[in-house]
């Protein structure tokens, strides 16, 4: 007899495909993440990271977006210390360094395997919470090339995850073939004005960690490769909806 290719675990059963676990940073994307997980499934809990950043900005800010979004379906929040991670897959975003282009054509803010570490705590979780549904905001479009976003990395993570747990998990990325122009459109799509309003006030993106300036886009320093990619995509986005308008 042919076996099945994924024993199912004991508290895996239907339930599981209507739960998501949201990687969730507080950044532009991964908010725009959760609301899109709220949307589609009955129970919807958050996995937040510190892997020894350089600020804590982003930290902070997790509550205040998760507040602002809470609903019925918005459940626990997980914290984990990753630190230890950090201190060995050290990066400009995890040491005073300069952000620049490396030699090996990747940005000095590439943290090697954050995604796949982050993936796997993320399984770990949802595994022991009754969850089948991992959603993360990584992108390979308006993205600084980091090879462990790309669609073809994370279907490997998947196989590899539900593999060695022995059920299956399903890694969710809604933001993977859009620009930062589309993000800010399905977030319109998804929340109106009030989740534009949310993402502009309270999400953080600038690898700087600065909140003391605002722009029309929001906080940030506006001149690392993250302020630039979200005001750049904000005004396309500006642009687009206006020329929609326009023509209708």
């Amino acid at each position: 007899m042919l076996r099945a290719r994924f024993a199912p675990h004991p508290l895996y059963n239907a339930a599981m495909s209507d739960a998501a676990l949201v990687l969730f940073s507080a950044g532009q994307d991964s908010a725009t993440c959760l609301a899109w997980a709220l949307r589609r499934y009955q129970r919807v809990e958050t996995v937040g990271f510190f892997y020894g950043q350089r600020h804590a900005v982003e930290m902070a800010q997790r509550g205040v977006v998760r507040a602002r979004l809470a609903g019925a379906a918005l459940g626990q929040d997980h914290l984990v210390d990753l630190s230890g991670y950090g201190a060995v897959a050290e990066s400009a975003l995890t040491a005073d360094c300069a952000i620049e282009m490396a030699e090996n054509g990747l940005p000095s803010t590439f943290v090697p395997g954050r995604n796949l570490v982050f993936l796997t705590v993320a399984a770990a979780i949802a595994y022991r919470r009754g969850i089948g549904v991992l959603v993360g905001g990584m992108c390979e479009t308006d993205y600084s090339g980091y090879p462990d976003c790309r669609r073809e990395t994370l279907d490997a993570q998947e196989k590899t995850l539900s593999l060695g747990l022995g059920a299956p998990i399903r890694i969710e990325t809604p933001l993977m073939y859009l620009s930062k122009a589309q993000t800010w459109a399905l977030a319109d799509e998804l929340g109106g004005q009030a989740l534009i309003d949310l993402i502009i006030e309270h999400s953080h993106t600038c690898y700087e960690g600065d909140r003391t300036q605002r722009h029309v886009w929001g906080y940030g320093c506006a001149k690392c490769p993250a302020c630039e990619l979200r005001a750049r995509g904000f005004q396309q986005w500006l642009e687009t909806r206006g020329a929609g308008a326009g023509g209708a």
